[in-house]
């Protein structure tokens, strides 16, 4: 990988680069609505050397530089390029805002200490050298083939399998409505005393697969395709599969304690106690990333989150409920998801590699 390379992907997320006399050190800029994001580039090879006080002064010159421009938040993300992990690692490990780029190997390393994501940038980053390495590998003529076929399990795994598998059972399970009338509708939909006095449990997660119409079912397909897609990449499949049923169950129970301090009973159906759950979800990882991953910031999805509930406070026949349960419980879960992740990263004796 080149320093020419990544300055293409720099411009093509619209980073401005600032000239300097000195080629090793370069200096990327984009204004967002929270302030100056800053992509300040160290090209580590070919016999340079620096202390780790000469970086720490480089940094805050940096600062100084914008904050002379009139800027007041600045968030500035080291980028140190290097084969030398060792070398490289002396450089900025005492800095939560450092990457480094192994060139040898096109992978983005995070030490345990340092922040998980610079405003997308992991991601960004993750898939420029995935395919910088993929154009470094592939053969010429007949046997690219090959090479196709090793990245196949990669990016198989990488599929969204819990969010599609969700979105095609959902969608089966319509057409069977469909066809069938009302009899899914009448042994599967939410209803509380079919639950207590029945002791039919199972129309908790039933409900969660019904929908009343084409619309009804579109638009929850939709959010969960989306969003669901970020949330598993971070996640993992079974920690957001856990997610999704549990927050699904959560606006379940909220249901049920509306209905009986009401004792307004009505039958219903819908995963959008899971949906919210997502959504919930989503909102944790953002905040977690400093308000923003890829396209999405946490002032967004929040908005969205609170529109949609308003949506459903303001309109009949909407299980609100099941709504506030669904993305209470998707934050909190995702919360405790995170935590474990981040525990258990921390008990590694060794870096953590995230390529």
């Amino acid at each position: 990988m080149t320093l020419e390379q990544l300055e293409e992907l720099f411009v093509l997320n619209e980073y401005d680069k600032i000239p300097s006399n000195l080629p090793e050190f370069t200096i990327y800029f984009h204004r967002e609505n929270q302030g100056i994001n800053v992509l300040h580039v160290i090209d580590y090879r070919d016999g340079l050397y620096i202390s780790t006080d000469q970086y720490d002064h480089l940094k805050e010159k940096i600062k100084a530089f914008f904050q002379e421009k009139g800027e007041r938040e600045i968030h500035i993300m080291s980028l140190i390029l290097s084969d030398d992990f060792n070398k490289a690692k002396k450089l900025c490990v005492t800095d939560r805002f450092c990457w480094m780029i192994d060139t040898a190997a096109n992978r983005l390393i995070i030490h345990e200490n340092q922040v998980s994501d610079f405003y997308g940038w992991k991601g960004l980053l993750e898939d420029f050298l995935v395919q910088i390495s993929y154009r470094q590998e592939k053969p010429q003529g007949a046997m690219a083939s090959k090479s196709d076929d090793r990245d196949k399990p990669k990016r198989i795994k990488n599929l969204p399998w819990v969010t599609i598998s969700l979105v095609v059972i959902n969608i089966i399970v319509f057409l069977i409505c469909t066809f069938t009338g009302d009899v899914l509708y009448n042994k599967g939909a939410f209803s509380v005393m079919d639950i207590i006095e029945d002791q039919a449990y199972y129309r908790m997660l039933t409900c969660m697969f019904l929908h009343a119409d084409v619309g009804h079912l579109f638009s929850n397909m939709i959010v969960l395709y989306y969003v669901g897609e970020m949330v598993e990449d971070r996640l993992g499949h079974i920690p957001y599969g856990a997610l999704y049923f549990l927050s699904g169950m959560a606006g379940d129970v909220f249901s049920m304690g509306y209905e009986l301090l009401t004792g307004s009973y009505v039958r219903s159906v819908g995963a959008s106690g899971a949906v919210f759950g997502v959504e919930g979800a989503l909102l944790l990882l953002i905040l977690l990333h400093h308000g923003k991953i890829e396209s999405m910031t946490a002032g967004r999805v929040a908005f969205a989150i609170a529109f949609s509930l308003y949506c459903g406070f303001t309109s009949a026949g909407i299980n609100n409920a099941a709504h506030v349960g669904g993305v209470m419980m998707g934050f909190a879960v995702s919360a405790v998801i995170s935590l474990l992740l981040s525990h258990a990263g921390k008990g590694k004796d060794r870096d953590v590699y995230e390529s």
